[in-house]
């Protein structure tokens, strides 16, 4: 059971119950890039193309790519937007002789790991003028994430989901300043926390069901299996995401950005 662990194909529908909250992320994002006119766009874990769709609107005149390692998303996206191109492939096998005005990434490097060399390949891939964006999820430091390990680590799970912690990569900020400061010629960074008002304590697992709690429901044989796994990590989640008077619940979530310029 101690193989290496490897992710089944993603549910577009399920991810797609919270779009709004989602897609909020990369409406950001893009309104804080600072060039004008890119002609050529690529939008790397494009997913089912929700966040690929911010950057036609606000570059309709560009040429923009989706490109995702997931079948299910690009199909997806290729039924609702046909009009795009769509790309199935992983971010880390980008063409190094491909160029863009512009690379975005909108919660998807967290991942893929070895941000040390990916983010350079991806910059060189950066034409003259133009940026590399990107935002992600500071998962790893989040109290549903803790939960989510606790259960993890029970005698009865631990032999299914070792390793599942590793497959998420998050760096601090100093870490990927250092390496924009020294590829770019301007770099923005911050992070911003995003209340989501949720229905339920539930609805915090729906919420993760198909992102930070993918990987270890992957690797459990049996739906039963996976729903006892969930129904543990609802009962460690409920200590730190309080009902609120009216019965809803705050699910901060702590996300971060970065820009960098050629």
């Amino acid at each position: 059971m101690n193989k290496k662990v490897e992710m089944n194909e993603w549910n577009p529908e399920q991810y797609l119950q919270f779009k709004s909250e989602r897609t909020q992320p990369a409406i950001d994002l893009v309104s804080r890039i600072n060039i004008s006119n890119p002609r050529s766009i690529i939008d790397i874990g494009c997913g089912p193309g929700n966040s690929t769709q911010i950057l036609v609107n606000r570059w309709p005149d560009s040429e923009v790519v989706g490109l995702d390692n997931s079948t299910t998303m690009i199909v997806k996206a290729r039924n609702d937007y046909p009009e795009q191109k769509w790309i199935v492939a992983n971010a880390k096998n980008i063409d190094p002789n491909s160029k863009y005005d512009l690379i975005f990434s909108n919660a998807t490097l967290q991942w893929v790991p070895h941000h040390e060399t990916l983010l350079p390949k991806l910059f060189d891939c950066v034409n003259l003028g133009g940026a590399l964006a990107v935002q992600i999820p500071r998962f790893k430091n989040m109290p549903i994430n803790m939960a989510i390990e606790t259960v993890a680590n029970y005698d009865k799970w631990k032999n299914y989901t070792k390793g599942c912690e590793e497959l998420f990569t998050l760096e601090d900020m100093d870490f990927y300043y250092e390496i924009l400061n020294k590829l770019a010629i301007g770099v923005e960074l911050w992070e911003t926390s995003y209340f989501h008002i949720l229905n339920s304590q539930e609805s915090v697992i729906d919420f993760i069901r198909t992102t930070g709690l993918k990987p270890y429901l992957d690797r459990l044989p049996s739906d039963e299996m996976k729903s006892e796994f969930e129904q543990e990590v609802l009962t460690e989640c409920k200590k730190y995401y309080k009902l609120q008077s009216d019965g809803k619940v705050l699910f901060p979530f702590d996300r971060l950005f970065f820009i960098g310029y050629k």
